[in-house]
Order: C-alpha cells, then structure tokens, then sequence
C-alpha cells in the first residue's frame, strides 16, 4: 500500500475527492487565474482546426474545469473525460455540455476495462500524475494511447526546485487554501493532502525527466502568470512517431 506524507493511502484519495465535490468548484473559483491556467495548459497544446476530427482524452477531469479547458482550445474535438471520484464526476455531469463530450466513471489503472480505448490525438491531465500510485507506469500506459506524433500535456503543481515557489505554496495553503476547504466542506484532509503531496511531487526538472523515461519526445515546460509563476507549470510531451 503506498501512503504519501498526509497518511492517505493513494487508494483513499478519490474519496477525499467525494467528499469535497459539493464545494470544489465554489473554492478553486475564488483562485485568481484558476480556470484562466487551465485554459493557457490546454491552448499550449496547439491542436489544430479548433480540434475539428480530432479525438482528445482529458484525464482526471474533476469537476469539469479541466474538459471546458479543453472544449475552448478545442471547441470541435470529440473529448473523452474520466475521473476516479463519482462525486466530482457527478458535478461535472451536472454543467451543460454538447455531445461531443462524454463523461466516464473510471481510475486511470482501468480504462480499458472501463471502456476506454486509443487512439487520442492528445491527452489533457490536469493535477492528476502527482496523485498516482504508479506514475510511470501510467504515463507509458497514457502513452500507449496517444497516436503518434500525439501531444499529452500535464497541468501540475511542481514547486521541489525553487525556494521561493515553495514558500509560495506553504503560504497559500495555511492563509487560505487548508482554512477554507476546512469551513467549506468541515474537513481539511482533502487539502492537506494537496499541501504535503504538492511538496513531494517532483521538481520540474525531474517530471520532465520523468516523461522521457515513459518514452515521450520534445518534452518541455512553460509556467504560469500571477501567484503561480514557478509553482503550477505546463508539462509539454509528444508520442514519437512509428519508424518509416
């Protein structure tokens, strides 16, 4: 069983997740550029023709921020979205949609038994690889769904390789973040566990590395505006294409 710094067993985090659904969108909405950030991610990607023909996976997709995010860029792409918590997937199955974007109640290890199969011409995944048991393994198998020459971008807090970043999130968190999900939802464990597992998730540096290591090419990152220059980044990958 693998356990992170705030005792959550990696199995336990969807339920945090259950637990603070009802509030979710209410406290990530009263953070300066939250949805804006999202946007940016998902713009980076450069999919093409307002994603026309395009078949796009959003990975972890919450409450929905991260598929409109996505649905901007990408306004004519098919997009499959899952997430492992119902409750989260209950709140974005309750926001207006087209049919394009369908919704599917399912933890990264078992999307094929879930239904969900490649290829995708890009893949979305904001905030989810630092909650993963296995990220390696599950950046390969994310990978293996990706058609060559796909894109996969990660939006991901990773603040290990600056100071300054660090002091950032430990001040966010206990000023506001840890108080407010505590009087929002009367349990602060949901946002502890973003505070400690924000700080033991890899540095840029190491994240980027990591994607090469899954066998992803042309591996970069660009940051953010605002309070979360150096501390929430865009993590840019492409799927290699099949040898000639």
């Amino acid at each position: 069983m693998t356990v992170d710094r705030t005792g959550l067993a990696r199995h336990e985090v969807p339920g945090a997740f259950d637990t603070g659904a009802a509030a979710y969108d209410r406290l990530v909405g009263a953070n300066p550029g939250y949805h804006e950030h999202l946007r940016l991610s998902a713009r980076r990607m450069r999919l093409p023709g307002g994603g026309r023909g395009l078949r796009l996976l959003d990975a972890g997709c919450g409450t929905g921020a991260s598929t409109a995010a996505l649905l901007a860029a990408a306004p004519h792409a098919e997009i499959v979205a899952f997430d492992a918590s119902a409750e989260m997937l209950a709140q974005a199955r309750r926001k207006s949609w087209p049919p394009t974007v369908h919704f599917v109640h399912s933890p990264v290890e078992e999307l094929a038994a879930s239904g969900i199969s490649g290829p995708f011409d890009g893949i979305f995944a904001a905030y989810l690889i630092r909650n993963l048991a296995d990220p390696d393994g599950q950046l390969r198998a994310l990978r293996a769904l990706l058609k060559p020459g796909g894109t996969f971008a990660a939006h991901e807090y990773s603040v290990r390789d600056s100071l300054a970043a660090r002091l950032v999130w430990h001040a966010v968190c206990w000023s506001i973040i840890i108080p407010a999900g505590r009087v929002a939802t009367g349990d602060a464990t949901l946002y502890r566990h973003l505070w400690r597992s924000v700080l033991a998730f890899d540095g840029v540096a190491r994240f980027r590395q990591r994607l090469a290591g899954a066998g992803f090419t042309a591996v970069h990152s660009e940051t953010m505006t605002g309070w979360q220059r150096g501390v929430v980044h865009t993590f840019l990958a492409t799927n290699p294409e099949e040898p000639a």
